[in-house]
């Protein structure tokens, strides 16, 4: 059956009870009593027969400053019982409250009483000791099992900063002014170098790593990944400040403004008709062949190609009026067989009567996307335009037009103007890749620079997680095991307790997929729009890594079913459950699930992966040959089936760059997904995709185009970061007196064993003085 249109709107995040309750997995659902009680018995001999709502600012501010103060005691199980009573703040003393709002209400605002007091650094230490804690490493490390318990101080103290950061990280309309104010001040904080030298972010990726690396097996992952995305998407920006950022950037250097909202644009489409299955085409095509066999007669070939050569383009307006408008969006449905290709086909019916006005409907007309050109396919004209007409060429020289056409210089002129609008992101970066220039201290920088000595480690342990999350991904004895902070210390021994355990666990893996692909695309796009070469590097390591084969690997399930899957409990996810009475949970109840239609986290992390794809294979020949070799293209076609058109976008942009690879039947047998591509895709001017005629059509050297990439990168680098060190950028000192002077720091054993060196190195070596006087 076909599938509806899903009614789904990408953002940086989903709503912010969706993303609240995805921090807690089911099986901690016993520990919100646990936080209420500990903060009830600690606050009964604070505030005696008074609520915590019915103080007053000045005497909760007290309350927090003792539970600060109790924060700093050396008995491991006192501080844990500390936490708890902070994290039911942070929660929303939600045994106070009668509804769902309520808690949301007040956990915003003990969130920001919480901040305002200094938790949030006194937690930060306490994480820090967490991480260092090398007797409970030692100690996982050697359990054959580990579960929840192995983890609870870090799981509390993960929750109350993920609550922190994403309360303070939302807006709202009725934001206090002090509360705007404590939101840029923390922003900053978060994304300037204050905790121990480096970012905040740097710390969670350093859990990351050492998780994967096996040293660590109880870190509750999840929930590291949760607040270290949240913490990049706000200290950095979401997609909304970015575009903001390439439209300041582009203002700043004097270009064109973007010839469109890229946001907007896809917003404003609509989905296309899945491409038909492998059988419901044999099913059509035997029909058709039954009703030929008894109803059309043989047509002459003259006639076929009478009517293949009439012009698609002549009455184009009076056609619009005669089609049917329910199927002016069919976009890529059922494709045409090969083995069906000898059929004669009838001539086309004379065209139906127009209907009257009023069952008229008026869709836009017109391709979504201005086009766009590159300099060098204007490089590449040029030189076909002067070989042909001129006899020689001028390399990279784009203004010379003497001995040309006329119509060859309105071409030129054309093409200019469309590539002026190039990104924001290529242009900074290109005018900023040569000669030393100030860099500012932006956060994407700042983070780049903390991340570049173990880049390639963070990259590796992001995708091992992404994989071991991966529904398509078998269990493997040497695999890392994610589910630290979801299975209970006890197992399940009942049928219902098993299915609960099941959802349980692939909510939890979904969760963390989305997490990996949000922050990956995130990083992408920040740095690619910092500095392209920061962008490079990151793809790169992406790629070593295996991020293609992934992705595609991801992708090669059913994955409409992914997408509606419901692994969810709806009276389970916070806060509904803290607020109302938990019904009695059946196994009818839970293989029903919700009532949605889809499940907004995998679509949203079906679209991320797939424009992660896209970035990393853009202009990039060898690795858009690596989705030829890897046979990606069934597999894209298959992800057509989902009818939202943001993914179906990103899908034909992964078909169109491959198409001139995949052969000419390939092309005839889809003609209707190149259809689609045509509609909806960005039109580049002078790109023979449809056609297979591109100069980049030719034979592939992976190596030789990653090193060379490589090798700029590494010369950006340098010439950025290590300037001190490098001597192709350091002024040569040719005055020996000078070069004598130079202070050198020797290390200290060098004292001791310096008149050794000096008669092994110098006076026991024969030195050919005569040489020097001989003609070299």
């Amino acid at each position: 059956m076909e599938s509806p249109n899903l009614e789904f709107e990408y953002g940086d995040t989903d709503a912010l009870t969706a993303e609240l309750s995805e921090l807690y997995s089911y099986t901690e659902e016993p520990e919100f009593a646990l936080n209420r009680d500990y903060f009830e018995e600690d606050f009964r001999s604070h505030a005696r027969d008074r609520r915590w709502i019915e103080l007053t600012v000045e005497e909760q501010r007290s309350y927090v400053m003792r539970l600060l103060d109790a924060l700093e005691v050396t008995d491991r199980d006192k501080r844990l019982k500390v936490a708890r009573a902070i994290l039911y703040l942070a929660q929303g003393v939600f045994d106070d409250c009668d509804t769902e709002v309520d808690v949301l209400h007040w956990s915003r605002h003990n969130v920001f009483l919480l901040y305002d007091m200094g938790i949030f650094t006194a937690l930060l230490e306490l994480l820090s000791m967490e991480i260092d804690n090398n007797q409970a490493c030692s100690s996982a490390v050697r359990k054959p099992a580990i579960s929840l318990a192995d983890s609870t101080e870090l799981r509390v103290l993960l929750s109350i900063m993920y609550l922190i950061v994403e309360t303070i990280r939302v807006q709202t309309e009725d934001d206090r002014p002090e509360w705007r104010a404590s939101r840029e001040v923390f922003k900053n904080e978060l994304g300037s170098p204050l905790y121990n030298g480096e970012p905040f972010a740097l710390l969670l990726f350093t859990m990351v790593t050492k998780f994967c690396s096996m040293n660590a097996p109880h870190f509750p992952m999840k929930k590291v990944l949760l607040l270290l995305w949240k913490t990049i998407l706000f200290t950095v920006g979401g997609f909304q400040e970015l575009q903001e950022m390439k439209v300041r950037g582009r203002e700043r250097l004097n270009l064109p403004p973007l010839p469109e909202d890229s946001i907007k644009v896809v917003r404003a489409m609509r989905a296309a008709s899945p491409p038909a299955s492998a059988m419901e085409l044999i099913e059509q095509q035997q029909q058709q062949k039954r009703g030929r066999r008894s109803r059309r007669p043989l047509v002459k070939q003259d006639s076929l190609d009478t009517y293949n050569e009439r012009d698609p383009f002549k009455n184009d307006d009076a056609r619009d009026e005669e089609e049917d408008p329910e199927d002016t969006d069919s976009g890529i449905e059922g494709e045409v067989d090969p083995l069906d290709r000898d059929v004669i086909i009838q001539p086309p019916p004379p065209p139906p009567p127009l209907r009257p006005p009023t069952e008229r409907v008026n869709f836009p007309k017109g391709l979504p996307w201005a086009p766009k050109v590159r300099e060098k396919d204007i490089e590449h004209f040029l030189e076909t335009s002067r070989n042909k007409f001129i006899g020689f060429t001028l390399g990279n020289d784009t203004d010379t037009l003497v001995g040309l056409p006329r119509p060859i210089h309105e071409s030129v002129k054309t093409l200019k103007q469309v590539s002026g609008e190039i990104t924001a992101s290529c242009s900074i970066s290109l005018i900023h890749s040569l000669g030393e220039e100030e860099v500012a201290e932006t956060p994407t920088e700042m983070l780049y620079l903390g991340m570049l000595p173990n880049l390639s480690q963070y990259v590796i342990a992001l995708l091992k997680l992404l994989l071991a999350a991966a529904p398509t991904s078998k269990a493997k004895t040497d695999s890392i095991n994610i589910l630290a902070d979801v299975l209970p210390e006890e197992m399940p021994i009942t049928v219902l307790q098993s299915m609960k355990l099941g959802i349980d666990v692939n909510r939890h893996k979904e969760i963390i997929v989305k997490a990996i692909s949000a922050l990956l695309l995130l990083l992408l796009k920040h740095f690619k729009l910092n500095h392209i070469y920061q962008f490079e590097i990151v793809s790169q390591h992406l790629v070593f890594a295996n991020c293609i084969p992934l992705i595609l690997k991801f992708f090669n399930q059913n994955i409409m079913s992914y997408i509606s899957a419901k692994n969810s409990i709806c009276v389970l996810d916070f806060p509904h459950c803290v607020v109302h009475e938990m019904p009695e949970l059946t196994a009818e109840s839970l293989e029903a699930g919700d009532s949605n239609q889809f499940c907004w986290r995998n679509l949203f992390s079906c679209i991320n992966l797939l424009r992660i794809l896209n970035k990393l294979t853009k202009w990039k020949h060898s690795r858009t040959m690596m989705l030829v070799v890897f046979k990606s293209a069934p597999i894209l076609k298959r992800a057509l089936k989902v009818k939202q058109a943001m993914m179906q976008l990103y899908v034909l942009k992964l078909l169109k760059i491959q198409t001139k690879y995949l052969g000419r039947q390939w092309r005839k047998s889809n003609m209707k997904t190149m259809s689609a591509i045509y509609q909806k895709v960005r039109h580049r001017l002078n790109d023979d995709w449809a056609y297979g005629n591109d100069i980049d059509a030719r034979p592939w050297d992976f190596q030789a185009e990653e090193c060379a990439l490589r090798e700029s990168i590494e010369k950006f680098n340098s010439r950025r970061y290590d300037r001190n060190k490098n001597g192709d950028f350091v002024p040569v000192d040719n005055c020996l007196q000078s070069v004598l002077g130079q202070r050198v720091e020797l290390p200290e054993d060098f004292h001791y064993s310096y008149e050794m060196w000096l008669e092994r190195e110098v006076f026991s070596q024969p030195i050919q003085w005569e040489g020097l006087l001989q003609n070299p």
